[in-house]
């Protein structure tokens, strides 16, 4: 369970401490000790504390670096928590604790990605090696496989994953739209991306304030922008009509394989050896995967070398 107690109330004032954010912290884990033994009959919950949590869906003006948080604010948040939950008659709980967040120096805004450096989050990995906790790190989306890679390897053993995953959903249905302007008569197209864009622009609540730029950069932030703000678009009635539209239309007329090569070569690849259905969802679904399988490749390599 994350306690994320890190974003201010309305009369909080600013900046939060550590002391404070520990102590809603620890006031949460007690309410779930309590539910947990009183419709478990006992609590084995684990948890994630910590104050380096970034607003959801990455950071709203462009970034050009970030700095891993320092150790010693690490150490400190750490110690505060551990204070909170001992004074709450929760040191049984403390030894559920499991990670803490903190901030590697990974970010991303709506064109660009700030990837991982090692060298320069080295003090705060070391600082974790005391402790029996791992790091949690927030925004991982978009780094390279080899800095997912490291990232496990200096003691960020849970990466939190969000829109990267929705951004490869939308440019799998991007490509298949493509693919049905290739093979689908104009009349009977779903139309998806423009379907998408209309709504959007009906009701904005969801991207203004996002995307900067003149009306063109605009155009092109919603469509294709690392923070993916289409995500909040798909349950609307009139583009999951669009979807059910275009996975009709492409199950009516069976995909070519070079064309399916053109718009998605992962996918193609594997139904050429028929490790992949050529169905349009499982497409899809398929290159969603490929976001994953660079996790799960992060997560189970074997270290390429000890940290220096």
């Amino acid at each position: 369970m994350h306690l994320d107690c890190s974003m201010a109330c309305a009369d909080d004032r600013l900046p939060l401490t550590d002391e404070l954010v520990a102590h809603r912290a620890a006031r949460l884990a007690a309410v779930a000790e309590e539910t947990a033994r009183r419709v478990f009959g006992a609590s084995t919950l684990r948890y994630v504390v910590g104050t380096e949590v970034p607003v959801p869906g990455g950071a709203h003006e462009e970034i050009a670096g970030l700095t891993p948080t320092p150790p010693e604010r690490a150490e400190a948040t750490l110690e505060a928590h551990r204070l909170a939950f001992t004074e709450a008659g929760l040191a049984e709980a403390w030894d559920r604790v499991v990670a803490l967040v903190v901030q590697p120096g990974v970010e991303f805004d709506a064109v660009q990605v700030v990837d991982y450096d090692r060298d320069r989050a080295r003090r705060l990995s070391r600082m974790i090696e005391g402790e029996r906790l791992v790091f949690e790190a927030h925004s991982t989306d978009y780094q390279t496989a080899e800095s997912l890679t490291a990232l496990v390897q200096d003691h960020w053993a849970v990466l939190k994953v969000g829109p990267g995953l929705t951004f490869a959903l939308r440019e799998a249905l991007f490509a298949l739209a493509a693919i049905e302007a290739e093979i689908v008569p104009a009349h009977e197209r779903s139309g998806l991306a423009d379907v998408v864009d209309e709504v959007m622009l009906a009701q904005p609540r969801w991207w203004k304030g996002y995307y900067e730029g003149d009306e063109e950069a605009q155009r092109v932030a919603r469509r294709y922008s690392y923070s993916d703000h289409v995500r909040y678009y798909w349950p609307d009635p009139r583009v999951s009509s669009a979807d059910d539209r275009l996975f009709r239309n492409l199950r009516d007329h069976p995909v070519p394989l070079p064309v399916l090569s053109a718009h998605l070569p992962a996918q193609y690849a594997r139904v050429r050896v028929q490790q992949l259905s050529a169905d349009p969802v499982a497409l899809a679904l398929d290159h969603v995967r490929d976001v994953l399988r660079a996790y799960s490749h992060a997560c189970t390599t074997e270290p390429a070398r000890s940290l220096s």
